[in-house]
């Protein structure tokens, strides 16, 4: 079971830019799962944005964030990331990344593993 990690979180302004990094600390290679990033913002639902799957192919789950959030893949540093631009106060919220051995999915209950969250914070 991979043991995920994400990092990249913080404070920015909107209109800012962060990456996101969710990599696997027990030394699993992540080239042959599907990787899904969500966020759960405060009082909300945990909600699925985007998924990368081992052939690097892409699904986009949010509408909120199309055009502006993606998803891609360093299988040689065994890392995905979350390229997130343009970013508003209501993208506040912690996000997650997830893996599964089957294909992209919205679901939680799909992905088997879930690292801890980071915080992503946009104000002025």
């Amino acid at each position: 079971q991979s043991q995920l990690v994400e990092s990249g979180g913080g404070l920015v302004q909107p209109g800012g830019s962060l990456r996101l990094s969710c990599t696997d600390t027990s030394g699993f290679a992540l080239d042959y799962y599907a990787i899904g990033w969500f966020r759960q913002a405060p009082g909300k639902e945990r909600e699925a944005l985007l998924c990368i799957n081992s052939a690097e192919r892409h699904t986009n789950y949010a509408d909120s964030v199309q055009g502006r959030f993606s998803v891609s893949r360093d299988n040689a540093k065994n890392t995905i990331y979350l390229q997130m631009t343009s970013l508003r106060p209501e993208d506040t919220a912690v996000y997650y990344c997830a893996s599964t051995w089957s294909t992209c999915s919205a679901y939680r209950n799909d992905f088997g593993s879930w690292g801890q969250g980071t915080q992503v914070t946009v104000s002025s």
